[in-house]
């Protein structure tokens, strides 16, 4: 590759909703734009976060000159913490101040004290290597939202981050337009776009326009109201306070993010929340429920937010009871709709109302509607386009925008996770496949999960596990006692003590098959009991459990 090459390699956020990464890449060095994760999909069982493959960095760790973060969501910032623990040069991070506190906030949590992490204003730029980069503001659902503007020698590229043209946002600070338009008249070589709300028609509702309807369903509430939103959405906080103050009604957050964020916004002047309208979770009891909003996490459903443990009456400070109403404030992420739908159910099981986006508007989208995509192109007017954020229909969706506003068709790439896109001075054109994935974290683990260990989790959760213990002679691999047999999770097995004697003769007819062929290695005896053995079970049960047979030599 040429030194004057731009080469442009998404590692994650592409084919996808989440875990958004992109590595640029210009003489020899590289600057990364956003580390962010994804929420696990209900087949990995187990998993606690999805993140994206950085193997490349991992590589490249002495060739980045910055990470530079959009803004503080976590499909953005989440795994920032994991990439620098595995990186052996930690390079400096950027970011708004209200992001950088957030990632500051994180890393500490993490036990990563001596990385730099630097603020930077709108308008504000810095050099990293080859590059200049500049933040632009950008109207998002979270302050601190950012463009970046990347400019090198061959040109000017913009990651536009998660964007829409809020005209009236609730901090007052729209996007800059007239910086957008600047670059468009100074001939934007390249433009990575959000793809988000692609399929989307027309233009996005403001988010100023949520808090009068909260406000509205608020006043007809009679008992206690519970709002659960993005801890990291801050300005819907702002208006969930704003609602209570105007229904006379004191506030309590639960949820550790949710306190935590809302004590960053506070410092930083982003949330005003008066002297004693706070009250702790575990003082809730002591006031009349219609004095009361609790603001919660677990909008998405996760299994172990303040809302889902609300739900199952798990949670220490909290319990949920007929006559609360629960609005949530925030639409489901593509895939999270059954766990919200459980939890939902679940509230309406113990008596409670839901609100949901659908019954009034409390919910405004952070991402820019299908007009607002269009601007985005007609204000910068870029010579390339590769749409970003988002799965393979919102990315050719957006291609066709792009398309329909004048880009050449042969100017938009479509592109995947793992195809850079490289530029020079004479075209565009896709270059040679880098390693992209998932790498998932496990407990306290991080690494490749084997697909094994995935496949084996769900033959658990689905048909249980057969444990068969053999004891055997050493000298001749004949059974001594009666093998014992152990079930755990298997369907229909209560009361069926014939089928485990069956089992139980099972077993000793193939030791006994195995000791004819004076067959006695360990591992070739347990290969055989098991293919025997879920063969027999699956002729008698028609289930297929996991078999894990165990030989005891004596």
């Amino acid at each position: 590759m040429s030194p004057s090459t731009l080469r442009v390699l998404p590692l994650g956020g592409l084919g996808e909703i989440g875990k958004n990464m992109m590595v640029v890449e210009y003489d020899g060095r590289i600057v990364v734009v956003d580390t962010g994760l994804m929420f696990p999909t209900p087949d990995q069982l187990g998993i606690d976060l999805v993140l994206p493959d950085f193997t490349y960095l991992r590589e490249r760790a002495d060739d980045i000159d910055a990470i530079v973060l959009t803004h503080g969501h976590e499909d953005h910032v989440g795994a920032l913490p994991f990439v620098l623990r595995e990186l052996d040069t930690v390079p400096p991070v950027y970011g708004g101040p209200l992001t950088a506190a957030m990632v500051r906030s994180k890393l500490d949590e993490h036990r990563l004290k001596d990385v730099a992490v630097e603020d930077v204003l709108a308008g504000q730029s810095f050099n990293a290597g080859p590059f200049s980069i500049e933040m632009v503001k950008m109207a998002h659902s979270i302050p601190d939202a950012f463009a970046v503007a990347i400019t090198m020698e061959l040109g000017t590229m913009l990651m536009t981050g998660d964007y829409k043209f809020d005209q009236t946002p609730v901090d007052g600070v729209p996007a800059d337009v007239s910086r957008l338009a600047e670059l468009g008249r100074e001939r934007l070589l390249l433009l990575c776009g959000d793809s988000t709300n692609a399929d989307r028609p027309g233009v996005s509702d403001s988010e100023s326009g949520v808090g009068p309807h909260l406000e509205r369903v608020f006043h007809h509430c009679k008992g206690r109201i519970v709002v659960t939103c993005f801890a990291s959405n801050i300005h819907r906080v702002q208006q969930v306070v704003d609602a209570a103050i105007a229904n006379d009604r004191k506030v309590a957050l639960v949820g550790r993010s949710m306190r935590k964020n809302v004590n960053i916004g506070r410092s930083l002047g982003h949330i005003k929340v008066p002297e004693g309208l706070l009250v702790q979770p575990r003082e809730v009891d002591q006031f009349p429920d219609k004095r009361l909003v609790i603001i919660s996490t677990g909008s998405q459903g996760e299994p172990l937010s303040a809302l889902r443990r609300m739900a199952h009456a798990d949670h220490p400070q909290v319990e949920l009871h007929a006559g609360d109403t629960v609005v949530f404030s925030a639409t489901p992420i593509p895939g999270n709709e059954r766990a919200v739908n459980e939890t939902i159910d679940r509230l309406y099981q113990i008596g409670c109302e839901v609100i949901t986006p659908r019954d009034e508007a409390i919910h405004a989208s952070g991402h820019g509607y299908q007009e607002e995509l269009k601007l985005m192109l007609n204000l910068t007017r870029p010579k390339y386009v590769m749409p970003v954020h988002g799965d393979f229909k919102r990315v050719r969706i957006h291609s066709q925008l792009a398309q329909a506003v004048g880009v050449p068709a042969e100017n938009v790439f479509q592109g995947e996770n793992g195809l850079p896109l490289e530029i020079t001075a004479s075209g565009a054109s896709w270059g040679k496949p880098e390693t992209a994935g998932m790498i998932f974290v496990d407990g306290v683990d991080i690494g490749d999960v084997a697909d094994v260990a995935l496949r084996d989790r769900r033959m658990l959760s689905a048909d249980g596990i057969f444990i068969i213990v053999a004891t055997v002679s050493e000298q001749d691999g004949a059974a001594v006692v009666a093998p014992e047999v152990l079930a755990r999770g298997v369907p229909f097995l209560d009361g069926n003590a014939a089928f485990v004697d069956d089992l139980r003769e099972a077993v000793e007819d193939s030791l006994d098959r195995a000791a004819s062929e004076r067959i006695t290695e360990i591992d070739v005896l347990e290969s055989m009991l098991h293919d025997d053995l879920a063969s027999f079970i699956y002729d008698k049960l028609k289930r297929r459990p996991m078999v894990l047979p165990v030989i005891v030599e004596v």
